[in-house]
């Protein structure tokens, strides 16, 4: 079929195949997928009467996603008012949801954590002042149109600007504008021939939009080539698709994926509520086929800022197999201000994991810098105190040590105590030694 791809502000044809396609064959859930539940309606009753054939067909969520607030209003219950407010929104800042996501919001709870990363709300527009469009400067580091080479050994593909979903907390929400475009084989070869030059990247992430808006055949004509490269080790794919269409994620994109390892794929968990028996059984298949999955969460307000809610979503992360990677800061994007909470709340959610649930189970806190500064990981304030070779250390529960830095001089017992005294305790301190073989010569000290 004939795809309109935008780039460089000219509008380019090619014929490529993109969803829904007649020439890729409709993978169905049979007797060799995991245990779990094949046909979910999720939460609501809004598409009890879909046929399961329909419903486990990643193609027919794609074709009836809800684009227009029209739409939305048939399938969700607004007032006349509202109806108005999200049509201003979406003049400016569209919506699509697939029918797989709607069916998971609670419909009784207006503040349901689904509906509040998929449905459009005022605070888009009434808050659209604050915050950038580029905040990564992903243009300025663009080395050819759809390339960012950022990091030494890292380069980034952006191949579409096309999503199952806009996530209203999207960091390149200001490609919505464009109306979808597709990059053009003109355009791929350009990246491929940077990456050839540049022996210092071995590691090439293929993102978008979404990469897996492509059709397994298209994918593959762009994977096969970056795995010609011999310098790259590595490719990445990030996609939410597991999250918002796992039906995606089928038999024939899986077997493609294990010709081309190591491919590792990042997605997007950002609620617990999201991970569902077709989601789980998405993951599984690509673990099947060797593709690790990490997940990468962007923290906002009111849907996931809270201790209780992070842990329940790691720990389930963990069940099906999925490592807990990143917790994002949400980035300083135009049109997601009300989903942004103070660099604190993801600093207290990490002290309220670390040493509460597995290791395993703590993502590394991050913000990506304005101005393309990149990734830095931000971690509670543990180290209290640092005095030559030694330092005072305060655990996960509050209980502060002594730590031996080896090889230089001892600090003075004045100043482990004004460090105890100047720590955030609620008590007193008592200073004391512990006696033992193996602990001979450390000091405890303990609110």
């Amino acid at each position: 079929m004939t795809k309109s791809a935008i780039a460089n502000n000219t509008i380019i044809s090619e014929e490529v195949d993109e969803p829904p396609s007649k020439n890729v064959n409709t993978h169905s859930t049979t007797d060799e997928e995991p245990p779990g539940k094949s046909f979910v309606h999720g939460n609501n009753s809004l598409y009890n009467h879909v046929p399961a054939s329909d419903w486990n067909d990643w193609k027919w969520h794609f074709r009836n996603r809800i684009t227009s607030i029209d739409d939305l209003a048939h399938l969700i219950p607004f007032s006349t008012e509202e109806i108005a407010q999200l049509k201003l929104v979406t003049a400016k800042y569209p919506i699509s949801i697939t029918p797989y996501y709607l069916s998971l919001i609670d419909l009784a709870d207006r503040n349901d954590p689904v509906r509040k990363q998929a449905i459009p709300c005022i605070e888009e527009i009434t808050m659209g002042i604050l915050g950038m469009e580029d905040p990564l400067e992903e243009k300025r580091d663009s080395v050819v149109p759809g390339l960012v080479h950022r990091y030494p050994d890292r380069a980034l593909m952006v191949l579409t600007d096309i999503c199952p979903m806009f996530c209203r907390h999207c960091t390149r929400k200001r490609e919505w504008h464009h109306g979808g475009w597709v990059r053009t084989n003109e355009q791929i070869e350009p990246m491929l021939d940077y990456l050839r030059k540049h022996t210092e990247v071995r590691d090439v992430i293929v993102s978008g939009g979404d990469p897996l808006t492509l059709s397994t055949e298209r994918l593959e004509s762009i994977i096969s080539r970056i795995r010609q490269i011999a310098h790259i080790d590595i490719i990445r794919i990030g996609t939410r698709f597991p999250v918002v269409l796992p039906q995606r994620v089928d038999a024939e994109l899986c077997d493609m994926l294990s010709k081309y390892g190591p491919i590792w794929l990042n997605t997007h968990f950002n609620h617990y509520r999201e991970i569902t028996p077709e989601a789980a059984q998405a993951c599984d298949r690509l673990l099947r086929a060797g593709v690790p999955v990490n997940n990468q969460c962007v923290l906002m307000r009111g849907i996931n800022d809270e201790v209780d809610i992070q842990k329940k979503l790691c720990q389930g992360l963990l069940k099906i197999k999925v490592r807990p990677y990143y917790l994002f800061q949400c980035d300083e994007v135009q049109g997601t201000e009300h989903l942004r909470t103070p660099v604190e709340t993801g600093l207290k959610i990490i002290q309220g994991l670390r040493g509460h649930t597995s290791g395993l189970a703590v993502p590394h806190f991050v913000i990506d810098l304005p101005e393309g500064g990149g990734k830095v990981p931000l971690q509670p304030d543990y180290v209290l105190a640092k005095t030559g070779g030694e330092m005072i250390i305060r655990n996960y529960s509050g209980h502060i040590f002594r730590y031996r830095n080896p090889g230089a001089e001892q600090l003075e017992m004045k100043d482990i105590i004004a460090a105890a005294e100047a720590a955030p305790v609620k008590q007193p301190v008592k200073v004391g030694v512990r006696v033992g073989v193996k602990d001979a010569g450390r000091l405890s000290i303990r609110p």
